[in-house]
């Protein structure tokens, strides 16, 4: 298996406020999936996909595995993929985008300890195989990607709702009996495997001010090799990268609250205004008053952005 080299690129998704997942289906799936020099790239959420035609191949970090009709992959938030079809083909995938926090949160919200526990293991490593090895995660994924689909009435929704917890269980189920290894059994840490926890912890404790030194600490090394090892992964310094979830962050509130930009600045770990709004500009493109008339940009600006960032941008 050859190794897949290129950028990496975040890939975020927004989850409306009542909601636990978005759907990606329909035509616009029908397509050539990706170039030989198309970056991998990772996602805030958990990504369910399923192969409906075509062939080619899934990098999943650095090693490279053929997909058919009929594949179903499990890929956690924070790892570094991408799919490719074959050469001069189109494939059809559909996929689903879940908030695995916020749906253990809502169906466990006083057990804290539970709610860790499932997130690991949901979290735990990435799954490709054949939908009939996993009919009932199969099963319940198609059930959602028809109930999204079809919308038959006002209870769709709650159907999704119920679909979501016992999707993840089954995630759960797969990520104890199964894994991608290498041929001797045992994965090799990359540097973006030693670098993963920082992402988490960064994700996790945006609003606090924090140090450098804090953030290698998670990952277990020295605060100079976390930061070589960092920029040669991520493509940007810690610090970038802290600044841009944080507007990440700011946009949500944007849209889904009623504060001042001052409160906002303040709540994602600005310490000034002026601070915030230039990193926003640097980020978006615009200012976060600008930005705030036009919320329908938020998908085009931020969903697909790419965080392998020349100095300077």
């Amino acid at each position: 298996m050859k190794k897949a080299k290129g950028k990496v690129e975040l890939r975020y998704y927004d989850i409306p406020q009542n909601e636990f997942l978005l759907t990606l289906q329909g035509e616009e799936w029908k397509r050539k999936y990706g170039d030989r020099d198309n970056p991998l790239h990772f996602h805030n959420l958990l990504e369910i996909g399923i192969c409906r035609y075509g062939n080619g191949y899934l990098v999943m970090e650095d090693e490279n595995w053929d997909y058919q009709p009929g594949m179903i992959s499990v890929i956690p938030a924070n790892f570094p993929h991408t799919t490719m079809s074959a050469e001069g083909t189109e494939s059809h995938w559909e996929y689903l985008f879940v908030d695995v926090e916020k749906v253990l949160q809502a169906m466990y919200p006083d057990d804290l300890i539970y709610q860790q526990r499932m997130l690991d293991r949901i979290n735990k490593k990435p799954y490709l195989g054949m939908e009939t090895d996993v009919p009932k995660l199969a099963a319940i994924t198609h059930a959602i990607l028809d109930e999204t689909r079809e919308k038959q009435d006002s209870l769709y929704r709650e159907c999704v709702r119920g679909l979501c917890l016992s999707l993840l269980v089954y995630v759960a189920r797969v990520n104890a009996g199964s894994a991608l290894m290498t041929e001797g059994g045992m994965r090799v840490k990359t540097g973006f495997e030693q670098v993963r926890p920082a992402l988490d912890y960064i994700h996790d404790n945006y609003p606090v001010h924090m140090k450098i030194s804090q953030i290698a600490e998670v990952c277990h090394v020295s605060e100079s090799h976390f930061r070589r090892l960092f920029e040669e992964n991520i493509g940007m310094t810690p610090v970038e990268y802290l600044n841009h979830v944080r507007i990440q962050k700011a946009c949500e509130l944007i849209r889904k609250t009623g504060h001042s930009m001052e409160e906002i600045a303040v709540k994602v770990g600005f310490t000034t205004t002026s601070t915030f709004n230039r990193n926003f500009k640097r980020i978006t493109g615009t200012s976060p008053y600008q930005w705030k008339r036009q919320p329908d940009n938020f998908e085009s600006r931020l969903a697909d952005c790419d965080i392998m960032v020349e100095k300077g941008w």
